[in-house]
């Protein structure tokens, strides 16, 4: 700690109490603003990991399904089927200040929300193994 030459009045240690006093009261303030900031920082942690199981769940059952119509259909035939999306997603990012931290925030939309909508090909060619795999994705 540094030390500081002062002068040994009484003012001066009336005054250099008010500092300490004042300085401690703002270290109380940010350990609080630091708890709070951690609490609401491990809320989203728990959040993010409860969606990211079932993320995980519905990709991977997403790719068995993809995996399947895969070998059913021709890759030239899957790939053309594919090609052209009918649903477009928007990503929108804003700030959240939370105690004088600004926190972004995600938003997403999509543009087809009708489940009729998303399958961007014809059924005649194509088998239902993809249709599952599409079904899975947009869930």
């Amino acid at each position: 700690m540094a030390t500081k030459t002062i002068s040994p009045t009484r003012m001066e240690l009336t005054r250099l109490k008010a500092r300490l006093k004042t300085a401690r009261r703002g270290h109380k303030l940010l350990k609080d603003k630091r708890d709070e900031l951690m609490r609401q920082f491990l809320d989203i942690v728990r959040r993010n990991k409860e969606l990211r199981t079932r993320v995980d769940e519905g990709l991977s059952a997403a790719n068995r399904a993809l995996a399947v119509a895969s070998a059913i259909m021709s890759p030239e035939l899957l790939e053309q089927s594919l090609l052209y999306p009918k649903q477009s997603v928007e990503l929108d990012m804003t700030f959240n200040n939370i105690m004088s931290v600004y926190v972004p925030v995600y938003k997403y939309t999509t543009r087809n929300t009708d489940a009729s909508e998303i399958f961007p090909y014809g059924f005649a060619q194509t088998s239902g193994e993809l249709d599952d795999a599409l079904s899975a994705m947009a869930a």
